[in-house]
C-alpha cells in the first residue's frame, strides 16, 4: 500500500484483528483473512468489492464485533492478498469457498454480506458445496449479476453501444490513479458516492481505492462486461436481502430490482435515496443493522445455561 494512500487515523484506519490467517484458493492463490470478535459468537463473513479491501468494512466490524465473530478477507490482488493472473467469476467463487472452509467449523453457518464484486462472489459461489454448507443468509449491497457495463451511468450519455464502449474504456483504464488529491476525491465522489457524502468518508474511500494496484484494478475490470450470473442467482436459495443506492452510477438500482425479482428467497429490497455505490460506507448503520438482523433471524445460538 502506497504511503500516499495509507489510512493512519480515523474510523477507516486498520483495526486490530483477534487473529489473522491465510486461506488458500483452488488455484493456490493466497488470501489475507482477518477474524474479529469472540470465537464462540455467531459468524459474519464480509466480501468487499472491486478496488477495495477489508478496510472498507471498518464501520461494520467496529459495531458487530462485540457480539459477533466477523470474518473479512481481501479479494485476490487487493489489500494484503497477492495478485493473481486469474480474475474470473469462478475465481471469486473459489476464493469465497476457501475463506469459508478456512474459518468456519464443519456445518457452522454464517451470514455472508457482499458489496459490489463481493456480492458477485456470493452469487458465483451460490451452488458450491462449501457455500451451501455454511451460508445461513445473505446481504447483497450495490451489486449486479449481468450487463454491468451496459447499465452503468458513470458516463452521462444515452444508453447504447457508444456509452458501453466508452464506459468499458474508462473502467478498464490502465492509467495509475496516483495520490489522493482534491480533484481525485471529486472524481471518485462523482463516480461512486452520493452527492451528500461527508468529506471524510469520500477521503477514506479514495484512499482505499487508490491503494489498489493499477494492474489489479485493470485485470478485474475485464470481468464485468462478459459476466453473466443469471443462472447463479437462481441457485442462491438462502434468505437474501438486497440494498441499493438510488444515486449509484456503477451498479444502478435496475440491478437490485432484477436480483430481487430473480432470487428464490428474497426478504426485501431497500433503495436508499441519494446514496451512491458505497452503501456500507455511506449508510453504515443501515447495512450493519441488516447484517445483525439476519444473524438474529437465521443463526441459532446455544442457550445460556443458568447457574445453579
Amino acid at each position: 500500500m502506497s504511503r500516499l494512500t495509507r489510512i493512519t487515523s480515523g474510523p477507516y484506519a486498520p483495526l486490530p484483528a483477534a487473529r489473522e490467517l491465510t486461506a488458500v484458493s483452488a488455484d493456490g492463490s493466497r488470501l489475507h483473512v482477518e477474524v474479529h470478535g469472540p470465537d464462540d459468537a455467531p459468524a459474519v463473513v464480509l466480501a468487499h468489492g472491486w478496488t477495495c479491501s477489508t478496510l472498507f468494512w471498518s464501520a461494520q466490524i467496529r459495531e458487530l464485533t462485540a457480539h459477533h465473530r466477523v470474518i473479512a478477507y481481501d479479494q485476490r490482488g487487493h489489500g494484503r492478498s497477492p495478485a493473481s493472473p486469474v480474475c474470473t467469476g469462478d475465481a471469486l467463487a473459489d476464493d469465497l469457498e476457501a475463506v469459508l472452509t478456512a474459518t468456519l467449523a464443519p456445518g457452522e453457518r454464517a451470514v455472508i454480506a457482499g458489496h459490489s464484486m463481493g456480492g458477485m462472489a456470493i452469487m458465483a459461489a451460490s451452488a458450491r458445496p462449501a457455500f451451501r454448507e455454511h451460508a445461513a443468509a445473505v446481504l447483497l449491497c450495490s451489486t449486479g449479476g449481468s450487463r454491468l457495463v451496459a447499465e452503468s451511468t458513470v458516463l452521462p450519455l444515452r444508453p447504447g453501444r457508444v456509452r458501453t464502449w466508452l464506459t468499458r474504456r474508462v473502467l478498464g483504464s490502465r492509467a495509475p490513479l496516483g495520490p489522493v488529491t482534491p480533484l481525485s476525491r471529486r472524481i471518485l465522489k462523482y463516480g461512486t458516492m452520493g452527492p451528500a457524502s461527508a468529506p471524510h468518508l469520500v477521503d477514506a474511500c479514495a484512499r482505499i481505492v487508490h491503494a489498489c494496484p493499477t494492474r489489479v484494478r485493470h485485470a478485474w475490470s475485464q470481468l464485468f462486461e462478459p459476466l453473466d450470473l443469471g443462472s447463479a442467482v437462481g441457485e442462491l436459495r438462502v434468505p437474501t436481502e438486497v440494498v441499493a443506492g438510488s444515486a449509484d452510477r456503477l451498479t444502478p438500482p435496475v440491478h437490485a430490482r432484477t436480483l430481487a425479482a430473480a432470487l428464490p428467497d428474497c426478504l426485501g429490497l431497500t433503495e436508499l435515496p441519494g446514496i451512491g455505490h458505497m452503501t456500507p460506507v455511506e449508510a453504515p448503520e443501515l447495512v450493519t443493522g441488516k447484517i445483525g438482523a439476519l444473524v438474529a433471524a437465521h443463526i441459532r445460538t446455544a442457550p445460556v445455561e443458568e447457574s445453579a
